[in-house]
């Protein structure tokens, strides 16, 4: 039996509406696969919280969780952020780093605002899905990782591919299960719940 309520307490979430209900069972029924999860919704939607309850509610809850805010790394090193890079392959590569993909290994990794990352990252990050394989920055070497990843976006994926921003084999990759966050607009049971709670 999947306890929604135990799991809004759990992570401070507050609302009752069934689109948020339906959308909290989702991240509770997909927890223990490790399948890939695509959240979609404006921004303010609460997006965060869902791959928290994924994470929790797995297998790979002792492993690590690394979120990772991709539309605030630049596109200069988001590769050696995620894959990580060796000393000396680029200018103030003083040492060798451990990307987020090799950090995460057995845990689960948040790609938040996936929509933002460059299309040669995006490759990238389609071999990881496929193969669960990486290169480090400046390597030849081939590396393993066991990161189970969630995504998030506000972005239309579907016109970022239809505008050639976003790899279509990505996003289906990506999206094997797909869960909507509804913007509170169109939660008025939730808008008076929230009103109490900061009015008191």
């Amino acid at each position: 039996m999947i306890d929604v309520q135990k799991a809004k307490q759990r992570f401070g979430i507050i609302g009752s509406s069934p689109s948020l209900n339906r959308a909290i069972e989702t991240a509770m029924q997909v927890a223990p696969t490790d399948l890939s999860v695509l959240i979609t919704g404006e921004s303010g939607t609460g997006k965060e919280a869902m791959p928290q309850i994924i994470h929790q509610f797995s297998v790979r809850k002792h492993g690590p969780y690394i979120a990772v805010n991709c539309g605030a790394i630049p596109d200069g090193t988001i590769d050696s952020e995620l894959f990580g890079h060796e000393k000396g392959s680029f200018t103030g590569a003083s040492g060798e780093r451990k990307g987020y993909f090799e950090v995460a290994n057995e845990g689960t990794i948040f790609l938040d605002e996936v929509g933002e990352l460059p299309l040669p990252t995006q490759v990238r990050l389609l071999r990881v899905l496929e193969t669960g394989e990486f290169i480090k920055v400046g390597s030849s070497k081939v590396q393993q990782t066991n990161a189970r990843i969630v995504a998030a976006t506000n972005v239309n994926m579907n016109e970022a591919i239809q505008k050639g921003k976003f790899r279509e084999d990505l996003y289906y990759r990506l999206s094997t299960v797909e869960i909507t966050l509804p913007p509170l607009r169109e939660r008025k049971e939730d808008i008076v719940l929230l009103f109490r709670k900061f009015a008191s």
